[in-house]
């Protein structure tokens, strides 16, 4: 189980992971090691995630989704497959913990009367600077 927040957690059966050979330095070594970490997530096709994470999630990752629903992770930043995999592990914990989190509603709020006057008089100010630069008709 991986966890994510203190109530949601996502059984390692709903999460796909490959290994491939990296790209990158690491001389002979890159060549025999599949050591790059790649992390497939259903996202919308999930039983661990409400429904309001859910919708949260496929609204935030929607570039990063595939047409299905799927996220895809990598990382190959380490030359060792078990970093890499903590690695990428981590970066899906991170993007779910983002979906919990519910947006601010904003309040509308409305300038002060001072606010307001305040702009009108630097308007004035600065039309009436630009009417003084013409010239004046001679």
């Amino acid at each position: 189980m991986i966890q994510v927040t203190s109530t949601i957690s996502i059984n390692e059966r709903e999460i796909g992971e490959t290994f491939i050979r990296s790209s990158g330095p690491g001389g002979q070594n890159v060549n025999k090691v599949s050591s790059k970490a790649v992390l497939r997530f259903d996202v919308r096709g999930s039983t661990a995630l409400p429904e309001r994470v859910r919708q949260r999630a496929l609204t935030q990752l929607g570039s990063r989704l595939t047409s299905d629903g799927v996220l895809i992770l990598q990382c190959s930043t380490s030359r060792d497959q078990s970093r890499n995999r903590a690695e990428v592990l981590e970066r899906l914990r991170d993007l779910l913990v983002a979906a919990t989190i519910a947006p601010r509603r904003r309040r509308p709020t409305r300038p002060s009367r001072g606010a307001v006057e305040r702009r009108i008089t630097a308007k004035k100010q600065r039309g009436s600077l630009k009417r003084e630069r013409t010239r004046a008709d001679d």
